[in-house]
């Protein structure tokens, strides 16, 4: 566990959750998307689930996050950490999570040989919400040099922004798996305060400045 790196109104811990969880306050929501502990594509058994659902063998595989679904301990201490929680692939996670009535759902807007959209589990009371993006809008949210996406798993900036809404338009947000950031990019966006977890360096450092390109902009624009 490092010292966290504050940036404006985001403090990212590089570290595991596991270690980092228990030393932070309560906040208003977690937010946050897990390895699911599944094969590429949905298929059980495949090399590069969660951060791997990936076209090929390459880069990704070394990381080794077809295998490092959450424990129940993991999950508790996610739910806890805040007043409301978003917790996207609560599908493959459901036996570990309450029963709960809201659940959004991510329709990809394509059918491919991947799924055609993704399931979040909340704790939030009401009915089902579905948004459609097309998964393609992640290529905008990239930049020339690193190609489509930041990250294998990456979600939609605006995905995040909507599943903030979702949450009730909480003030500061945790994603305990915050990968290259997508979660900390959207609250610099709607000007909220952001904690962010990533135990790879390489995606940390991508989160970083990720996060303070978006506040650039927001200082910018303001």
């Amino acid at each position: 566990m490092t010292t966290p790196v504050t940036i404006g109104n985001a403090t990212l811990h590089l570290g595991d959750c596991r270690e980092i969880l228990p030393t932070l306050p309560k906040v208003d929501a977690v937010i946050t998307d897990p390895p699911y502990g599944i094969g590429r594509a949905g298929q059980s058994g495949m090399r590069g689930a969660k951060r791997g659902r990936i076209n090929t063998r390459t880069e990704h595989e070394d990381l080794g996050w077809d295998h490092d679904r959450p424990t129940q301990g993991v999950i508790d201490m996610m739910v806890s950490a805040g007043k409301v929680a978003v917790i996207w692939g609560g599908n493959y996670l459901a036996d570990f999570l309450p029963a709960e009535s809201k659940w959004l759902v991510w329709d990809k807007g394509q059918s491919i040989n991947q799924a055609d959209g993704e399931l979040a589990w909340t704790n939030v009371g009401g009915a089902m919400r579905i948004i459609r993006i097309n998964r393609c809008e992640i290529g905008q949210d990239a930049d020339h040099w690193r190609g489509p996406s930041f990250h294998p798993t990456q979600k939609p900036v605006r995905l995040m922004d909507w599943c903030i809404a979702q949450a009730g338009n909480p003030q500061t947000i945790l994603d305990p798996f915050m990968g290259s950031g997508t979660t900390g990019v959207a609250c610099m966006n709607l000007g909220r305060n952001f904690i962010g977890i990533e135990r790879e360096p390489k995606y940390f450092d991508i989160a970083c400045r990720r996060i303070e390109d978006a506040q650039r902009q927001q200082r910018m624009f303001a």
